[in-house]
């Protein structure tokens, strides 16, 4: 189709449009600061009968104490403390050390670029990557002339489920057609007086991809029933596999931390605002002035009170506590979105304080928080391996990958684990696969920090020592 309507490209799915506001909150509490600010109205809840010039004070001078965004960051820097191991068997892995190195040709890294990822579906629940070619219009014979060319370079691209608003899947769960919008707002140029605004939709379903594109001013919204031009349009990377590139990393309900918390953050960014405002407010005094005569002189910081002589004024709170009652209710609630993140031993309230410390090693204590980081990089690990094998078999690689690690999380000597090593060693001493493995594992290990080639080169030295007759 040459072009399409801008209610068919804009048309959500019932799912999108059901998760959308929820989408925008947990993504507005992990960002906190300015970007939350400019969205408190939508959080700060108004009081019954509350003036409008109070509230909008109230929202002029509003704070957020962050806990999902520290969480959220604190179990993506645990998780990648130590790198994956990714492992390449076979020929033609030249490229795909490239690819580790810069893999979305900005210079980011194959394992910085999934930690992102994670960090999307800790927000949304669902984070995705697009695996893509260049569109490179010249034609190549060979696959040779494709390297030159570098039309097999592969790239990945990292979407948000706000980026994603219609699909449909199979009986399986998987996409048979999805559909991209993004909106950029650019200056055409350096002598152009005004910005533009460009609205894409990237449609791709199992064989081909189609981009309709059009422009506009940004004060201006495009007209009911006027039409999109087609851009683009061809097979895509993964056309040879039936599929569409998109791949997905999803989380369960259980894990999907912003949703769980994101009431609980609410309900303590209400409540340490009120207790603030009125903590505030409490440092004006207010002069009680006691006279049966008219009174229009303004004192004070321009409020007063008239009372006649006879005249009785106060104050009703919950026996003199309520300041009190307040900061221990916001206690337990930073206390109770640390407990269902599963990180109650950093909440640092009243419940992680009445935990026992003395003779249970830290370890223990995190027990219950490595179980979910593994379940986390048991999941990360499962499709950094889907995207891999699919970039190969897009390619035409014969290689076997494999993805090993993140499952170790505790920070430990690196003697310590060396004599570890050696004890483990005598468990199979005529097993040289257990050998194998335990020496790669312990030497990534160790080189963590260097470059992904040089520890692949290590890998396949080590492997090629094991193969040779001893």
């Amino acid at each position: 189709m040459t072009s399409l309507s801008i209610e068919t490209l804009d048309r959500q799915h019932p799912e999108y449009a059901a998760n959308l506001e929820a989408w925008q909150r947990c993504r507005d509490f992990y960002s906190g600061g300015e970007q939350f600010r400019r969205r408190a109205h939508n959080y700060l809840v108004k009081r019954q009968k509350e003036p409008a010039e109070v509230y909008f004070e109230r929202l002029s001078r509003v704070f957020y104490e962050n806990y999902i965004g520290s969480i959220i960051d604190w179990y993506a820097a645990t998780l990648f403390r130590t790198e994956p191991q990714i492992l390449f068997h076979g020929l033609g892995h030249e490229f795909y050390e490239t690819l580790l190195e810069d893999c979305d040709r900005t210079g980011t890294d194959f394992v910085e670029f999934f930690r992102r990822v994670f960090i999307g579906a800790l927000i949304y629940r669902d984070s995705f990557v697009l695996v893509d070619f260049p569109r490179i219009e010249a034609a190549a014979t060979t696959r040779a002339e494709e390297d030159a060319l570098g039309k097999s370079r592969a790239y990945l691209v990292q979407y948000a489920p706000l980026d994603i608003i219609n699909w449909r899947l199979d009986a399986a769960g998987n996409f048979e057609w999805v559909v991209i919008k993004t909106s950029e707002r650019f200056q055409p140029s350096f002598e152009s007086p005004v910005d533009v605004w460009r609205d894409t939709w990237t449609y791709f379903d199992r064989n081909e991809y189609r981009v309709y594109s059009v422009e506009r001013d940004p004060g201006k919204r495009p007209k009911p029933g006027s039409a999109v031009p087609l851009a683009a349009s061809g097979p895509h990377a993964l056309a040879s596999q039936s599929r569409v590139p998109l791949i997905p990393l999803r989380l369960s309900d259980g894990l999907w931390l912003s949703n769980k918390a994101a009431l609980l953050q609410q309900e303590h960014f209400n409540k340490s605002n009120a207790l603030s405002w009125a903590l505030h407010m409490g440092l004006f005094a207010m002069p009680v002035v006691y006279s049966e005569r008219e009174w229009h002189q303004i004192v004070g910081e321009s409020y007063y009170i008239q009372l006649g002589p006879e005249d009785r004024f106060g104050w009703t709170e919950p026996e003199g506590k309520v300041y009190g009652i307040a900061q221990d209710n916001l206690e337990r609630l930073k206390d109770e979105i640390y407990r269902i993140c599963y990180l109650i031993v950093q909440a640092g309230g009243n419940e992680a304080r009445n935990l026992g410390q003395s003779g249970i090693s830290k370890e223990r204590d995190y027990a219950v928080t490595q179980e979910v980081l593994r379940a986390y990089g048991d999941m990360v690990k499962g499709t950094m391996k889907e995207t891999l094998r699919a970039v190969a078999a897009a390619r035409q690689d014969d290689l076997a990958i494999d993805v090993k690690g993140l499952d170790r999380f505790d920070i430990r000597d690196f003697s310590t684990e060396l004599q570890d090593a050696a004890r483990l060693r005598e468990l199979a001493p005529h097993s040289p696969t257990f050998a194998r493995e335990l020496e790669t594992r312990l030497a990534l290990r160790f080189l963590d920090d260097s470059e992904q080639a040089l520890k692949n080169q290590i890998v396949r030295e080590i492997e090629a020592g094991y193969q040779q007759p001893s």
